[in-house]
């Protein structure tokens, strides 16, 4: 055996036991590790499992709720309601409590159901959320409230901006007729009428409401920007800044013909009657 070999396997008997004293040192950490890791994957998916699970069954009692109050059977739709309230998880649990509250609402307990929204509007951490309980609750104080009840729930959220705009305002108007302040109410179903984001048929309704308070004497004939075609005019010229323009442009059309046909010198004044007809339209 050459001088060679036997340093090379010297050399390699070394590196060997080397990596047996390593390995006997750090052999217990590197296989908690491992461990660990595979028990914190175990975890989350067992813990996925679990909510999915528990989502589910939530979604079937919600359900189900939802078919006890379809068939009036509301004693039975709220035990099964305060049991997704309880024991849900997710989202479910506030679904249920909405819907609670109006079981409530439909029971003839407007004083809880006002209670219950009330509840959701101060514990939520939804914005949008709180702000939907707070109409709600609106909605039922304008027969079974004052004036006040109402304008301290939703005032805030009938202002430029808010998605429950309209609706609050609605509402505000209808609280306001009852409150004999139909001044108030006027401008209120008109802001309706006016916001470009309404939808035809809140237009219409409050075209209703403002038809009722003109039969009624009790306002002057609404301002003509507060109607429905109006409305949908600015629209219009919201999305074609160009139109006036077109309009414009149309008689220069039979100056060119003139020196043609001198014999019809009558034909120019056509457009300029239809230019002066189109305000009559809006």
């Amino acid at each position: 055996m050459s001088q060679d070999n036997i340093f090379r396997e010297v050399d390699e008997e070394l590196r060997s036991d080397r990596m047996r004293a390593f390995w006997r040192r750090f052999a217990p950490y590197v296989i908690g590790a491992a461990i660990a890791v595979v028990a914190l994957v175990a975890v989350n998916e067992g813990w996925s499992w679990y909510h999915a699970n528990n989502a589910a069954q939530s979604s079937d009692e919600l359900y189900a709720a939802f078919d006890l109050i379809d068939g009036n059977d509301l004693p039975a739709a709220q035990a099964a309601l305060d049991k997704v309230i309880a024991d849900g998880s997710g989202r479910y649990p506030t679904l249920a409590q909405f819907r609670k509250a109006g079981v409530l609402a439909k029971a003839g307990n407007t004083a809880e159901a006002v209670a219950a929204y009330d509840a959701l509007a101060n514990s939520l951490d939804n914005i949008r959320l709180r702000e939907l309980a707070l109409v709600l609750a609106g909605n039922l104080l304008i027969d079974n409230g004052t004036l006040a009840d109402v304008q301290s729930r939703i005032e805030t959220i009938a202002t430029e901006g808010n998605p429950l705009r309209n609706a609050a305002r609605e509402i505000l108007g209808l609280a306001q007729y009852k409150a004999g302040d139909f001044a108030a109410a006027q401008t209120s179903f008109e802001a309706v009428i006016n916001d470009p984001m309404s939808q035809s048929s809140a237009r219409n309704r409050m075209g209703y409401y403002l038809a009722q308070l003109l039969s009624e004497g009790v306002v002057t004939a609404p301002a003509p920007a507060a109607t429905a075609d109006n409305a949908a005019n600015a629209i219009d010229q919201i999305v074609s800044d160009d139109a006036p323009a077109a309009e414009t442009a149309a008689p220069a059309a039979p100056a060119t013909t003139e020196s043609a046909a001198p014999a019809a010198p009558a034909a120019p004044a056509a457009p300029a009657a239809t230019t002066e007809a189109a305000p009559a339209l809006q």
